[in-house]
Order: C-alpha cells, then sequence, then structure tokens
C-alpha cells in the first residue's frame, strides 16, 4: 500500500504552507492532487518529489510563468519533443544559475577583500592609540540590516 499525507502533513514536510500547496494545484503546478471520499486531498511521495523540485526551480529564480511551462510539458508526456524542450529549458537555467553564481563570488571576493582592510585599518588604528569609544561593540549585521 502506498502512504499517502494530507494536505497538512505535505505542508511540514515540503515546507510550503497549505495555502501555497492548494495555489500551486489551482494554477497548475501541480497535477490534481488524489482526493478521498472526504474530499481531502492525499499527497504521494512523487507529488512531494515533485514539489521539492519545483521549490529547487523557484530557489534558482526560475519565473513562475516558466515553471508552469515546464509542468504542462512534463504532463504531455516523455515524448521527444517535450524531452527535448524541458531538457533545453533546464540548460538554459543553468547557465542563468552559473552566471548569478559567478556574479555572488566576484562580489563575496570584493566584500571579504574590504573585511581584510579593515582588519589592517583597525590594526593601524590601535597601534597608533587611537581607542573605540566604550560600550561600541560592533553588533555583527543580520540579513535585515543588512537589507538595503
Amino acid at each position: 500500500m502506498t502512504t499517502s499525507l494530507t494536505i497538512a502533513q505535505a505542508a511540514e514536510a515540503t515546507g510550503l504552507s497549505v495555502h501555497t500547496l492548494r495555489y500551486y494545484e489551482r494554477i497548475g503546478l501541480l497535477d490534481p492532487v488524489e482526493r478521498r471520499d472526504n474530499r481531502h486531498r492525499r499527497y504521494t511521495q512523487e507529488d512531494l518529489n515533485w514539489i521539492d523540485f519545483l521549490k529547487k526551480l523557484k530557489a534558482t529564480g526560475l519565473p513562475v510563468r516558466a515553471m508552469l511551462h515546464y509542468a504542462e510539458l512534463r504532463r504531455e508526456g516523455n515524448t521527444l519533443e517535450s524531452v527535448i524542450e524541458r531538457k533545453a529549458m533546464l540548460q538554459a537555467h543553468t547557465l542563468c544559475v552559473q552566471h548569478t553564481l559567478a556574479e555572488l563570488q566576484e562580489n563575496l571576493a570584493v566584500l571579504q577583500r574590504k573585511l581584510v582592510l579593515y582588519d589592517e585599518l583597525e590594526q593601524a588604528a590601535r597601534a597608533a592609540g587611537a581607542r573605540a569609544p566604550r560600550n561600541s561593540a560592533p553588533t555583527p549585521p543580520t540579513p535585515e540590516r543588512m537589507a538595503p
């Protein structure tokens, strides 16, 4: 017997909200989910695997419109045309992700060089006798504080 999950269990397992799961099904990112006689959705492992893949596409910046097109092609089955187009979509997206990673690596390198510079400036200031004001221990930035 195949194990299935309720929508609440699927939400917990995937990290998505119940609302998001319903929305994904309504717009066509998810195939219609199997329902029991009481009309409650039951998610299979295959559904969870697909949701995990969708999350990866989203996390890597693929627009929802492109995800919808990919889902449509997937529903067509493994026809030659569908396979070729899905492969091309993933190849193009992979290039975009690689470009983004390269940009992030460059940006990270700039930040790291800047930190080295500030270490050197701090050491020079200490050597020159400058003191940090009392109670001015730097607070490490949080992502919220770093937002533009």
